[in-house]
């Protein structure tokens, strides 16, 4: 299978009936002329549910002062509160990936949705530390499903040529739906009560549910992909993901264990700057609520800027060159944000920017680049299993981060999260460039 984009057409004497539908296809936003009405639909759908899916998890890192001082909480049992999210999306979304490649990328999307959200609104009613730690790791279930899965329906609806654009795009959805967080949480905190304002941060999370009946009616599997996993005897199967090479045979197991990897690294790194930035610029910056929200619009419209941009390089410089390049920058700008002195507030304000898009442009090809990885009948199983299993592991970066800020401070244990860019820049090593393949 070649995985080298497909070459330019040249110029031809004759007509070609193409033509203008290839010159439509090109410009700003051709990639989403290019998916068509269906396409559209399932962009929409994946857009909002992911976007729906960030403003849940937010709500927990925003809120963490006031959870701290209301259940008497140290750092390390903060810290505690998103790894169990994040290690119960690992679980999540391998279960999630297999429904996908059994029952259809659709039906699997709305069972993420309403898990995610039924479960957020809960965390709003929990009466102690552990109930709200039950609460929380039940919601890393749909949490850890909801992207591999939209993913998955968006990218077999894409064309090769604007796959990286597209899945960038998708993952764009996660700054969007962040900002929201932020903008309610500015609200809500600044209008109630710390001890009331963190249940009703939980409590909007019911806001999926719109969604979800829109997608029910509104949403269809991709035709051919859908045609290829119903012919497929191995659709959904571990087993197949971690089949070794033999002769005749390539294999998976490389790839899944490459794969998980990568995700690791580049999430451990993210989520640990997620985690702890708010209570960075509270606890150690001394900034109000306002205060925190404003220089989180820096950082999140870095991010917003990131995705977009990163879609766009991974399909002109390929899937490997554009996770290198933004490992290193992500390290580069974590390191400087993490030691800007006491005081020099405008610094860190405009530092924000470069560190959300950095370690937001890395993610833009993880979409197309997993898709691309794995055949149809398992794409669901191999795309869920190793973004997940990443994203678990990663979990370990933002617990750690939390038992060494009672000794180093949190913007000195903020480091840490840069040896996760360091494990991603070496995943790369054992995996194929996959730009322009057409998915099988």
């Amino acid at each position: 299978m070649s995985t080298t984009p497909p070459p330019r057409a040249t110029a031809r004497s004759d007509p070609d009936p193409s033509a203008d539908e290839r010159g439509a296809e090109d410009g700003a936003f051709g990639w989403l002329r290019a998916l068509g009405p269906r396409g559209r639909r399932a962009f929409g759908g994946a857009f909002g549910g992911y976007a729906l899916d960030s403003y849940d998890y937010f709500t927990l890192p925003l809120s963490m002062v006031a959870l701290a001082a209301y259940f008497g909480l140290d750092s390390g049992q903060t810290g505690l509160l998103t790894t169990v999210t994040l290690v119960l999306s690992a679980v999540g979304g391998a279960l999630a990936g297999v429904l996908a490649d059994r029952i259809g990328r659709v039906k699997a999307l709305l069972l993420t949705v309403i898990t995610y959200a039924v479960f957020t609104v809960a965390c709003g009613f929990a009466p102690t530390y552990e109930t709200l730690l039950v609460f929380r790791a039940l919601q890393g279930l749909g949490f850890g499903g909801e992207w591999a899965v939209g993913a998955i329906l968006v990218a077999e609806y894409a064309d090769a040529r604007h796959r990286g654009r597209t899945l960038g795009a998708i993952q764009s959805a996660w700054a969007v739906g962040w900002g929201l967080a932020v903008i309610v949480y500015t609200m809500v905190f600044s209008l109630a009560d710390d001890n009331l304002a963190w249940r009703i941060m939980f409590w909007t999370g019911a806001l999926p549910a719109l969604l979800v009946v829109w997608v029910r009616r509104s949403v269809r599997d991709a035709p051919e992909a859908a045609a290829a996993r119903e012919r497929s005897t191995h659709k959904g199967s571990f087993a197949a993901i971690f089949a070794p090479a033999r002769a005749g045979a390539p294999g998976l197991l490389r790839t899944t264990l490459f794969a998980g990897l990568l995700s690791t690294g580049v999430q451990g790194g993210y989520y640990t700057l997620a985690t702890w930035v708010p209570t960075y610029l509270k606890t150690e910056r001394g900034l109000s609520v306002v205060g925190t929200g404003g220089y989180m619009t820096f950082l999140i419209s870095g991010a917003f800027t990131g995705y977009l941009t990163g879609g766009y390089l991974t399909d002109r410089l390929g899937r490997r060159r554009n996770i290198w390049l933004f490992a290193l920058l992500s390290a580069v700008c974590v390191v400087a944000y993490a030691n800007i002195p006491s005081g020099a507030d405008t610094l860190l304000l405009v530092l924000g920017f470069p560190l959300g898009f950095c370690m937001s442009a890395i993610f833009s090809g993880f979409g197309s680049y997993l898709a691309e990885l794995y055949p149809t009948a398992v794409r669901g199983t191999g795309q869920g299993f190793t973004y997940n299993t990443g994203r678990a592991v990663g979990a370990v970066f933002p617990t750690t981060v939390g038992f060494l800020a009672d000794g180093w401070g949190v913007g000195g244990a903020l480091v840490f999260g840069a040896i996760g860019y360091g494990l991603a820049a070496l995943a790369l090593l054992g995996l194929p460039e996959t730009r322009g393949r057409e998915l099988t």
